[in-house]
């Protein structure tokens, strides 16, 4: 039997003949462990979660006419689109803004594409339904069907400044509690053609998922490359996004420290009582010619194996917590890190190797002659 057989069934078997300590223990590792691993996990996958949760309430980026320009041109927003991560971005919505007349009154239309309004404000409570795109159908604001007193389905004529007139179906009335309400909304092409407008735009909000420092980095990137184009941000969304992930991962660190402080003590506490009841066990090794390194390496060697194997049970666990959390909280499925994984199994040995330093100084201090004794 090699010496490395010897040490292991030493471990197992002083791990077995104290199991009801040894369980609390490893419990204690284990809960830690769990913890740990899920918080963990949350804290990496809050950003990607809150960024989605937010992406709910509006753009984040509008890129706006640089200089003295008054409009855009869509080639300009296409080049500017492609700069951003196509992964990170969930939708981009042109729009194209005129005055124009709706039944002889004056309205404020604005054209857009339909598909992309629907990603990037999906705040927008429809009463009807959305039109198709390249269609003559609209959705006017909640202010404006009620100044006109017109309901889904009923038709309207809009005209523009040269007398062009085009009769649409109002598909929908928007309701958003914003300046939308006083808005009709047309297809953007058609609003083009009869504007005489082509390929030109007003402002393009995009909502992506990223940053405030992530946003100005690629503002400052889009603004280099695409001359036409003056990106912005939109502070109010921005910067209240940065702060709730902020304050969010803040609170998920300090609950991670206290939660391994406890592991710490409940592992040290269960540790030093097993010192205790070993006292004369101790006093004999040592009698018999036992060195304090021997005696040192038994006590890690078990402190170790209880954190390696709660370790494994935690980051298994831990990964399920973090699952339910993000499901009921969000909505949405996280996936497994390993690299996460392999942290919380890392640490849940370097906690029960430290919280073996004070039993381990204990067990070195025994002395044979007074053990034995019986003092």
């Amino acid at each position: 039997m090699t010496k490395y057989s010897m040490y292991s069934k030493m471990i197992i078997h002083a791990l077995l003949r104290r199991r009801s300590r040894m369980i609390v223990a490893l419990l204690a590792i284990a809960v830690g462990a769990t913890v740990l691993s899920g918080l963990i996990t949350i804290y990496y996958d809050v950003p990607r979660q809150m960024g989605r949760e937010f992406r709910s309430y509006g753009a984040n980026l509008v890129f706006i006419p640089a200089g003295s320009s008054q409009a855009l041109a869509e080639q300009d927003i296409d080049r500017a689109a492609g700069l951003l991560p196509r992964d990170k971005v969930i939708g981009i919505a042109p729009y194209l803004y005129e005055r124009v007349k709706v039944n002889e009154q004056p309205i404020m239309a604005a054209g857009t594409k339909f598909q992309e309004v629907k990603k990037v404000s999906p705040y927008w409570q429809i009463r009807g339904k959305w039109p198709a795109e390249k269609s003559s159908g609209v959705v006017i604001g909640q202010e404006v069907a009620e100044f006109l007193k017109v309901e889904p389905g009923q038709s309207i004529t809009l005209a523009a400044g040269d007398g062009t007139e085009q009769k649409v179906t109002v598909e929908g009335i928007v309701r958003t509690g914003g300046n939308e309400e006083n808005f009709v909304f047309v297809d953007l092409p058609l609003l083009q053609k009869m504007l005489k407008k082509e390929g030109q735009i007003s402002v393009g909000q995009v909502s992506i998922m990223a940053t405030e420092a992530e946003l100005a980095a690629l503002s400052k990137n889009v603004e280099t490359q695409v001359t036409g184009v003056s990106p912005r941000l939109v502070k109010r969304v921005t910067q209240s996004e940065g702060m709730v992930l902020g304050k969010l991962q803040a609170l998920v660190y300090l609950v991670t420290i206290i939660i391994l402080l406890l592991t710490l003590i409940c592992a040290a506490t269960t540790m030093m009582a097993v010192v205790t009841e070993r006292r004369k066990e101790i006093g004999l090794k040592k009698a018999l010619g036992a060195e304090n390194r021997s005696i040192i390496l038994e006590f890690l060697g078990e402190g170790l194996a209880l954190g390696g194997l709660g370790g494994i049970i935690g980051t298994v666990l831990g990964f399920f917590f973090a699952q339910a959390v993000s499901i009921n909280v969000f909505g949405r499925a996280i996936d497994f890190q390993p690299f996460i994984a392999l942290v919380a199994f890392v640490v849940s040995i370097t906690v029960s190797g430290v919280a073996c330093m004070i039993p381990v100084k204990i067990a070195t201090d025994v002395e044979p002659a007074i053990v034995l004794r019986g003092e």
